[in-house]
This record gives structure tokens, C-alpha cells and sequence, in this order.
């Protein structure tokens, strides 16, 4: 009995020491952790307002080290209670655009580039009071995002996209293992309605075997604005420029008799139809039709030769938007500053400036899917929250194309076409289908965040929370 209670004894007192080891061993595996966070942490960007206090991480993450392709990210904590609050992460389109240069900087980041381009001031309706919010410039080429390897443009498309977007996703929640379990959300606008959808696809098939890959706990994706289905997009623009007075009946009548949107290359016929539409366009903002438009030459010229170039190439640079048509001038002044990508921790120039959108990366892509329509039938079976919703005076991507795919997808209607409301105002309209809720913003352009911040905000908390738009 003596000899039995004291090799149990040696048992215990062997498994408490390996417990004991271990625990010391994921202690010091979690300083090392956050010491490696720490090192990504932006204490505070020039011109940035000492009130209030925002937890701000920045850098890099290498998605493919044979190639030498590196992601950077932008990551703010939520305002409140950060362990609970889910992870949301924002894409801008383009392709070519970064979500530094519009997301962060001019829609719904915590810190607004001010418009003498001298610094940035705090956003009360940052999106991160309701989430931890996470910012990627994607693909490389876009920003600060970066590839050593040359030949990689020309494998540009949405699958390389979201592939690394994937791979960057993996590496960031194994460095912020703190929000592996919080709810995961995907967000972003224009071209984005690409990659949203596609990236979930991705993380939704490996989510298959939690074995073999990290297990993302995603929930839904958000688009607004979104390049959605080839054919539903180009017959929705060209019915909304005829619908909204800029062309005429006799431009609308050629588009009508001469395109068939539902080729996947346009006539030459066509293509000089549709450049006639863009003609139209030119001495507006395409963006937002009924806000002032950027005169500078600089956007100007850039907006002319872009649209001129759109054809096969179409969508959609996000420029001059709202209350400052021309804040892409002071956001791109703020970030080629030396002290301010010296706070952001940015290692690498290979270009001789920051730009908003690098027309350079629209010119390599391929585009390959006509159509992510599919993807919404197979992930809405799968059970995730999906939400589209449509700045109303929008000119690239107009509600009308939007309500078309929608509509498309022939869903079961759960509650009909609603006007919802922010102070007693309709703040824009809304339709819930079974599996996916589309939402209106009355007055908003490409930029919804950006021309109506105090309202887009309701419209996260709405979707982040499972609720509907407020009757």
C-alpha cells in the first residue's frame, strides 16, 4: 500500500511539473507575442491630436517569401472593450487603390487627413467604436504593398488576390492571437465587391479543415458600392446616367442598339457607345453626381485620361468625392511626408511617391471573373451575414446595377422595400431577402463613409450586430 501511494505520488508530483513547464512556456511564448506587437505599435503620427487615445498598430507581413511579396496593414483596437468587439476587416478597390489613402484616411478610420494636409484629426464616426478595425492595402503595387519580384504583375487577378489576402489574414491572427476567436467580418467598396466576397469564399473552404489550416471565424462581409456582375454593372450604369439626365435619349438609344452587356468583349461599336456616356461624365463627378468636382489639374487630368482608358479596364478609381472633391491632394501629401511612413514603420520605396491609386496596377490586371454572383448563392447556403448597400448618387457603380444583381439571385423576401431612419430623417431605403440584406444611403456617393459618416456608422452597427436598419 506504502510503495503504491508513493509512486503515485512521483505521478503527481511529475505531471504538476510538466504542467507547471508548460504554462511558463506559453507565458513566455505570449511576451514574446505582444513584444513582437509592440514593435508594430504607432505611438502617435505627426500632427495627430493628443485626445483622445487610440491603440494603433502598422507594418508589414510577408505573404510569399520566395517572391519577396509583402502586405501592409493598418490596425486599430476598438474604442471600447476591444476583446469583445469583432474584427473587421476594410478593402478599397480599384484595383489599385489604397485603403490607407481612402478608408483610413478619408471614410472611416478613427484619424481624417486634414485638409491643409498638415495632419489628422480625430473621426467620431470611426468605424472601430463598433469594431477592432483592420486596414490592408492590397494587392502589392498598391501603397506601401510591395513585390520584389517583377513577373508578378503579370499573374495579377482576383485569385492571386485573394490568395494572398488569405495568407495575410493567417499570418496577422497568428502575430494578434488575442482576436483568433473574436467574430471576423469583411468589408470594403467598388471594386472590393470582388475581392470581399472572393476572399470569403477562400477562408469558408479552408475553414473545412480546421486541422490543416488556422480556423477563421468569419461571419459575414459588408460591400458597399460594389463591381458585383459584368453584365448587371454596365447595363445598371447606363441606365442610371439616362435615368439621372446625363445623356441623352439619343446616347441611351445608341448604348441600347449597338452593346450587348452580356459579351465578354465589347464591339468597338459599343466601346465608342459607352466612351460617349464617360464624355458626359467628364464635366461632373462621375462619384458623386451632384457634389462639386475637383478642378485641380492634377485630378482633372487624371480623371480624363482614365475614363478615356476605360473599356476593358472598368472599374473604377474611387476619386473626388463629396465635401472636398479634391481631398486625394492632401491625403497623398500627409503620407509621402518622411516623419509620417517613419511612425507607420514603412521600410520600402521603390516608387518615387505614395499615390492614393496606382493607375500602373489597374493597367497589369487580368480580369478574369465576370461575375461573383455565384459565390453569393454558394456562401449564403453556407449561413454567412451578407449586406450590399448603394451610396444613391453614385455614377460608376449606381444602385440601379446593384438592385439588378440582386434581384438576380431570386431570394426568397423576408420584409419589403422600407425607408429607414437616422434623427427622423429617411436616411435611405432598405430590402431584407432571405440570406442577404441590400441597403440604400440617400444623398451618398462611390464613398458612402466619406459623404455620410454619421449614417454609414448606423449602417455597420446594424449589420455587426444582426439587426435591421432602424424603421
Amino acid at each position: 500500500m506504502g510503495t503504491s501511494l508513493g509512486f503515485s505520488s512521483i505521478i503527481i508530483t511529475l505531471l504538476c511539473l510538466f504542467s507547471n513547464q508548460r504554462i511558463k512556456a506559453q507565458r513566455v511564448a505570449e511576451e514574446g507575442q505582444l513584444q513582437e506587437q509592440e514593435l508594430n505599435r504607432v505611438l502617435r503620427l505627426p500632427g495627430q491630436p493628443n485626445e483622445p487615445l487610440i491603440s494603433q498598430y502598422s507594418g508589414y507581413l510577408t505573404v510569399n517569401e520566395e517572391r519577396g511579396r509583402a502586405l501592409f496593414y493598418w490596425f486599430f483596437e476598438a474604442q471600447t472593450k476591444p476583446s469583445e468587439k469583432p474584427l473587421l476587416l476594410w478593402l478599397n478597390g480599384g484595383p489599385g487603390c489604397s485603403s490607407i489613402g481612402f478608408g483610413e484616411a478619408v471614410e472611416l478610420g478613427p484619424l481624417r487627413v486634414q485638409t491643409n494636409g498638415k495632419g489628422v484629426e480625430f473621426n467620431k464616426f470611426a468605424w472601430n467604436k463598433e469594431a477592432n478595425l483592420l486596414l490592408l492595402e492590397s494587392p502589392f503595387g498598391v501603397g506601401f504593398s510591395y513585390t520584389n519580384t517583377s513577373s508578378d504583375f503579370s499573374s495579377l487577378d482576383d485569385t492571386f488576390v485573394a490568395n494572398d489576402a488569405y495568407s495575410f489574414m493567417v499570418k496577422w491572427l497568428k502575430k494578434f492571437r488575442q482576436y483568433q476567436n473574436n467574430e471576423f467580418y469583411i468589408s470594403g467598396e467598388s471594386y472590393a465587391g470582388h475581392y470581399v466576397p472572393q476572399l470569403a469564399e477562400v477562408i469558408y473552404e479552408h475553414n473545412k479543415d480546421p486541422k490543416k489550416d488556422l480556423y477563421i471565424n468569419l461571419k459575414g462581409f459588408i460591400v458597399g458600392n460594389p463591381t458585383t456582375d459584368d453584365y448587371y454593372d454596365s447595363k445598371g450604369f447606363v441606365d442610371y446616367a439616362w435615368s439621372h439626365s446625363v445623356i441623352s435619349d439619343q446616347t441611351y438609344a445608341y448604348v441600347n442598339k449597338v452593346c450587348d452587356f452580356k459579351l465578354v468583349h465589347w464591339t468597338k461599336e459599343c466601346s465608342k457607345a459607352v466612351d460617349l456616356v464617360f464624355r458626359e461624365y467628364i464635366a461632373i463627378d462621375i462619384y458623386n453626381i451632384y457634389a462639386p468636382k475637383c478642378t485641380t489639374k492634377q485630378n482633372s487630368s487624371f480623371i480624363v485620361e482614365k475614363e478615356l482608358n476605360f473599356q476593358r479596364k472598368r472599374d473604377y478609381f474611387g476619386y473626388s468625392e463629396g465635401y472636398d472633391p479634391c481631398f486625394s491632394n492632401h491625403v497623398e501629401e500627409y503620407f509621402n511626408r518622411a516623419d509620417v511612413q517613419r511612425s507607420l514603420h514603412v521600410q520600402w520605396k521603390p516608387n518615387p511617391e505614395w499615390v492614393v491609386c496606382r493607375y500602373s496596377v489597374l493597367e497589369n490586371y487580368n480580369f478574369t471573373v465576370f461575375s461573383v454572383l455565384p459565390i453569393y448563392s454558394k456562401l449564403i447556403k453556407a449561413g454567412l451575414r451578407i449586406w450590399l448597400y448603394s451610396g444613391d448618387t453614385d455614377g460608376i457603380v449606381p444602385v440601379i446595377g446593384t438592385r439588378y444583381c440582386v434581384e438576380s439571385l431570386d431570394l426568397p423576401l423576408l420584409s419589403n422595400w422600407s425607408r429607414w431612419y437616422i434623427h427622423n430623417q429617411v436616411g435611405g431605403r432598405f430590402v431584407e431577402y432571405q440570406g442577404l440584406t441590400m441597403v440604400t444611403v440617400r444623398g451618398a456617393g462611390h464613398l458612402v463613409p466619406f459623404n455620410k459618416p454619421e449614417e454609414a456608422l448606423l449602417l455597420i452597427n446594424s449589420f455587426l450586430s444582426g439587426q435591421s436598419m432602424p424603421r
